[in-house]
């Protein structure tokens, strides 16, 4: 008798979680979906081909801010890209989890990852503007965005290469492959996918920020940055611009803008990883 209350208060239970789990969900899509149509419908009608290519003159244009963006982005990923993945990769493939130093190392990421993203900012300020006299510009917000995105990289990169199986990486060496060739071959096609959505994640946090990039590329240029060494803006700083500085409707269309980028962005990456998938499993 006791076993079967105890089954049926955990069959209860599982069915109260899976109600919950839907709800939440459900709550998730609807706040998502409230804000891509407030933005949709805020930004559309005051969204112009003037806005977003035009000359800097009497009228807001936020041309540059879209070239500032793409550049910061291209900058912090290319660096911050490589480490991450090849971090994740010595952590998972090369040390022992249970050693100290392992657990050195995911303590000092969890710490960087909890960081305020105005302490970068004030970081990158302190090393890149003064120290190393780079003055506001769009290398030393790349660099430091590209330190802030490191631990995302990592920690998920981390994550998706413990949960790649360990038959795989022992039917490798079976076959004569060394470990390298194994990472390469079979761990990291594998793990791909969780790869890409880390990439993603840090894209998004790029295009989101502004605290940083305020300390290290300048509050707002109204010109297009000529080398990386030029200040510049970025549409999340122009949104908050227009926003603060009486443009409401700027700031609705700069937001629509910024929307569209990530999902072309997101798409973009996800279509590198599908080919470069694609060009593996054929070269095999």
């Amino acid at each position: 008798m006791q076993r079967k209350n105890s089954y049926s208060g955990k069959r209860l239970f599982f069915k109260n979680l899976k109600i919950t789990t839907y709800i939440s969900t459900s709550i998730c899509l609807v706040a998502l979906m409230a804000i891509i149509i407030e933005i949709l419908v805020d930004g559309i009608p005051y969204l112009s081909l003037d806005l977003i290519f035009g000359a800097y003159n009497d009228t807001p244009s936020i041309f540059p801010a879209l070239i500032g963006t793409l550049e910061l982005v291209f900058i912090s990923i290319v660096i911050a890209g490589p480490i991450g993945i090849f971090t994740a990769i010595f952590l998972v493939e090369y040390l022992d989890n249970s050693s100290l130093l392992v657990r050195i190392i995911r303590i000092s990421i969890e710490t960087l990852a909890g960081i305020p993203s105005i302490v970068y900012g004030l970081f990158g300020y302190l090393i890149f503007v003064v120290s190393m006299n780079m003055g506001y510009s769009l290398l030393g917000g790349g660099l430091t965005l590209a330190i802030m995105i490191l631990p995302i990289i990592v920690r998920s990169t981390e994550e998706s290469l413990i949960s790649v199986p360990n038959e795989l990486r022992e039917g490798s060496f079976a076959l004569g492959a060394g470990k390298v060739r194994t990472i390469f071959k079979v761990v990291l096609p594998t793990a791909s996918n969780g790869i890409i959505a880390a990439i993603i994640l840090a894209m998004g946090r790029v295009l989101s920020e502004s605290a940083v990039l305020i300390l290290t590329i300048g509050m707002v240029v109204n010109k297009v940055p000529t080398t990386l060494l030029s200040s510049g803006t970025s549409l999340a700083l122009d949104i908050y611009y227009f926003a603060s500085y009486g443009y409401p409707n700027e700031a609705a269309a700069t937001s629509l803008v910024l929307l569209v980028l990530i999902i072309i962005l997101n798409l973009a990456a996800t279509l590198v990883g599908k080919l470069s998938r694609r060009g593996k499993t054929n070269g095999k």
